[in-house]
Formats: C-alpha cells, sequence, structure tokens
C-alpha cells in the first residue's frame, strides 16, 4: 500500500509540474491572477462534483470546520507563485524550489507533529535528503 501511495504522489508531482507549465503562458495571456481563478474554479467544479457522490462529507461538517477552511488561502498563492515564477526561472528550477520548501516545512511539522501529524523526528537521513535537494537546485539555478 506504500509503494501505491508514493507512485500516487509522484503522479501527483507530475501533474504540478505540467500545471506549471500551462500556468505560464495561460498567465501571460490573461493575467496571473485570471489565470489562477481558472485552475481553482476548474478544480472547485471539479471537487463539488465528486462530493456529489461522497457520503463522508456533509456542507453542515463543512461549515462548522472553520479551522480546516482558514487554510484555503495557501492554494491561490501557490498557484500565483507558480505562474509569475514558472516563466522567468523556468519549470525545473520552480518545481525544485518548491520541493525544497515543502521538504524543509515538512520536516519541521513531522518533528514537531503540528496540526495532529504524527510525530517523527528529523534525523540525519532527512537532513542529507534536504541537503540533495538544495544542491540539485543549485546545481540547476548555475546551468540557467
Amino acid at each position: 500500500m506504500q509503494l501505491l501511495l508514493i507512485l500516487l504522489v509522484i503522479c501527483g508531482g507530475m501533474g504540478l509540474s505540467v500545471e506549471a507549465g500551462l500556468l505560464g503562458p495561460l498567465g501571460a495571456q490573461v493575467g496571473d491572477l485570471w489565470a489562477t481563478f481558472t485552475i481553482f474554479g476548474v478544480g472547485a467544479a471539479l471537487t463539488f462534483l465528486l462530493m456529489l457522490f461522497s457520503v463522508r462529507a456533509t456542507v453542515r461538517h463543512f461549515l462548522h470546520n472553520r479551522a480546516g477552511n482558514s487554510w484555503g488561502i495557501l492554494g491561490p498563492i501557490y498557484v500565483v507563485i507558480l505562474t509569475i515564477a514558472t516563466p522567468a526561472i523556468g519549470i525545473a528550477m520552480t518545481m525544485i524550489g518548491i520541493l525544497a520548501g515543502q521538504v524543509f516545512k515538512s520536516l519541521v511539522i513531522d518533528h514537531f507533529g503540528l496540526f495532529g501529524t504524527p510525530h517523527r523526528k528529523i534525523d540525519s537521513k532527512r537532513i542529507i535528503a534536504l541537503i540533495f535537494i538544495i544542491a540539485a537546485l543549485i546545481l540547476v539555478a548555475k546551468g540557467s
């Protein structure tokens, strides 16, 4: 099951690279915020359709879960950053930079067990992985 989930998140990461590649030209054509709105509009419509077939979530639960709803601002900020950065620094630099930030913050969140996640201490293997990602960022930057 873990291998399947790892493959699934790798595919998700590939999708983000495609999305970043599409957002740059779209942002140039219609504006960065309109491009972001388009991505989230399609995503919201698709999610709504999926919710119609879900019995797990209810509108009442959604409306009463205000703490979770307030973090919804992070997605649009991320997409605006992708839209602006990708044409300027390229998809590879953008994705490696995003990955470096994600891994760094994920290590902190895991280490302290923030947001109700299981506590996983930062160890030397995790630090080495982050160093390799930062090294990749530096190497790709020097190649540009």
